[in-house]
């Protein structure tokens, strides 16, 4: 079985300390290995869904549908699934995150991938936030917090697609850090994208739907604080259990206790990630 690597990581405002599994990629792979064969199909991109009967068509882009009795959201911040359980918005957090991949990271960004030495780093200054984190491919995974304004990855005009366009804005927006950072933008070998930071409500609920439930960022997203994959992968654990259960005696009794669970746990997330000071 290959090795999955975590650390410990502290971050001000949390009661403790959090272990993460820092390759996902690794524990990604040995989850689908654990699969029946075409348990998963890829390239399948879901567009809708259509009730039918006792449960629900799911449409794809590419022509395809797939019947299912029972359909578990877990398609992330821009679900395309939670309007089928809910109407409730999604509040910008006045964060904005900047993330960033860089590859063969060991040659194209020497000096930062050897600060980091396998782990992650955090640093926060002056209401600016960079954190680090290395995966096991040999990539350097980075992400920028900043205090934008709404709908700011739209109006500041920025080409996020273009190095040069990005690094113009870092360099402005981070003037008073260390020219160290600028490793990041030393090779083409990189992506960029912008990702507003977006959350839902402590006291959000909706009513129980017989076949149909969400987790993950599709339930209950969460001003930054690192800890969303952790309370998705809760999500999935805690969802398991009450589906197999013997408490209950129909799949609506074991979602409805799920769901009441989920968001009251979820809840507390919520308050301890808005409690974080981004902006000191």
């Amino acid at each position: 079985m290959q090795e999955i690597a975590g650390t410990f990581n502290y971050f001000e405002g949390y009661t403790g300390l959090k272990h993460e599994i820092l390759h996902r990629g690794p524990l990604r792979d040995l989850l689908i290995a654990s699969l029946n064969e075409n348990t998963v199909v890829w390239n399948s991109k879901f567009t809708e869904l259509k009730q039918n009967g006792s449960g629900w068509d799911l449409v794809f882009e590419n022509g395809t549908t797939a019947y299912a009795d029972l359909v578990i959201g877990s398609d992330g911040a821009n679900s395309k699934v939670r309007k089928y359980i809910t109407d409730i918005e999604r509040t910008y957090s006045g964060l904005t995150i900047v993330e960033g991949n860089i590859y063969n990271a060991a040659v194209n960004a020497p000096h930062l991938w050897a600060l980091i030495s396998g782990g992650k780093i955090f640093a926060h200054w002056n209401s600016k936030t960079i954190l680090l984190s290395a995966k096991g491919e040999g990539s350097l995974s980075f992400y920028t917090i900043t205090e934008e304004p709404d709908e700011w990855t739209k109006t500041s005009r920025i080409d996020f697609s273009n190095k040069e366009a990005v690094f113009t804005w870092f360099k402005q927006r981070f003037s008073d850090w260390s020219n160290d950072w600028h490793e990041i933008f030393s090779t083409d070998e990189s992506y960029f994208v912008s990702r507003p930071q977006y959350y839902f409500s402590q006291d959000q609920s909706w009513q129980t739907i017989a076949n149909l439930t969400m987790i993950g960022d599709a339930a209950h997203q969460t001003p930054p604080s690192g800890d969303g994959v952790n309370q998705a992968m809760l999500d999935a654990l805690e969802l398991y259990e009450a589906l197999f259960s013997e408490e209950f005696t129909t799949v609506h009794e074991a979602l409805a206790s799920f769901e009441e669970k989920m968001l009251a746990r979820t809840s507390v997330a919520t308050e301890e990630a808005l409690a974080l000071n981004w902006n000191g």
